[in-house]
């Protein structure tokens, strides 16, 4: 059956991929159509996200908001889609980096965890390889169709990124370490984390919650560099990104202090454009569980 399913869309993916740009849009606005307006998909999850975290936007404006993010939405997928065939010179085009300086200047002395939220574009980002030496990882979700699992790890492979699992990614980085390999690894760290796991709970968006803090504990015992990845859409189709360090030796940091940090720059970055965030995970389910030393 993962066979078949993956014969069958293969070709529509494609198709949609090699669009010019209008089309390629057309689609995504049809798409938006179809996800927002005839299934809702998520759209409880999404409102009450948003009316959770943002206490004092109004109806009428959350109303916008809502149908921004499905747009948004519907624009990032298919350009994960795009991935699929677009050039090195077109996406250095679509998605511009500022600053990389200021990673090259950090990887001539030691490896770099960079860590970003699900906000703007987070599927270009493996995109950064194309503009730095050390080898690229990504830590990325496991497709459970292993022929679509198998098609995503070639797309991230003509950036020269290498993807790792959750479960891969401490043995990789320690392995490297020991054998004085630098390298950069991405990491979406804006996750919820199993509340039987969860080893610190802070407000995020004023709701304290569990909190991913894997890069931290891997920076602190390793003293890898720490840098936040701010991504911005400047306009439909083109980002910016941003190197923001937080650290350039993670063994001198205070516990929590780089995970603190993260959480800080990723709010300033929701609080300035709600809605290209991802509303649609349910990232403060667990507010309710929240263990006794943590209140």
């Amino acid at each position: 059956m993962q066979l078949l399913a993956f014969i069958f869309i293969y070709p529509f993916l494609w198709i949609i991929s090699i669009l010019p740009d209008r089309l390629f849009y057309g689609v995504s606005n049809v798409f938006y159509v179809l996800v927002y307006r005839l299934i809702g998909y998520r759209k409880k999850v999404v409102r009450g996200n948003m009316e959770l975290t943002l206490p004092n936007k109004t109806n009428q404006e959350l109303d916008v908001m809502e149908k921004r993010f499905y747009h948004h939405l519907c624009d990032t997928f298919l350009e994960m889609v795009k991935s699929m065939s677009i050039s090195k010179k077109a996406i250095k085009k679509k998605y511009k980096v500022i600053n990389i300086d200021v990673v090259r200047e950090i990887e001539k002395e030691k490896s770099i965890l960079v860590v970003c939220s699900h906000y703007a574009n987070w599927e270009w980002n493996v995109s950064l390889n194309n503009y730095v030496e050390s080898k690229g990882y990504a830590v990325y979700q496991k497709i459970s169709n292993s022929y679509f699992d198998r098609l995503v790890r070639k797309i991230r492979a003509k950036w020269n990124t290498t993807l790792i699992t959750q479960q891969e990614t401490v043995k990789t980085v320690v392995r490297n370490h020991q054998n004085d390999i630098r390298a950069i690894y991405g990491m979406v760290s804006d996750q919820s984390p199993q509340v039987k796991r969860a080893q610190y709970w802070k407000e995020f968006m004023g709701i304290k919650v569990p909190i991913f803090n894997g890069a931290e504990t891997l920076a602190r015992k390793l003293d890898l560099a720490v840098v936040f990845l701010k991504v911005s859409k400047v306009k439909r189709g083109y980002y910016q990104a941003e190197f923001i360090p937080i650290t350039l030796a993670g063994s001198s940091t205070e516990k929590n202090e780089i995970t603190d940090k993260f959480i800080e720059l990723t709010e300033q970055q929701i609080k300035e454009r709600p809605e290209h965030y991802l509303w649609t995970h349910r990232r403060w389910k667990h507010r309710n569980k929240v263990p006794t030393e943590f209140q």
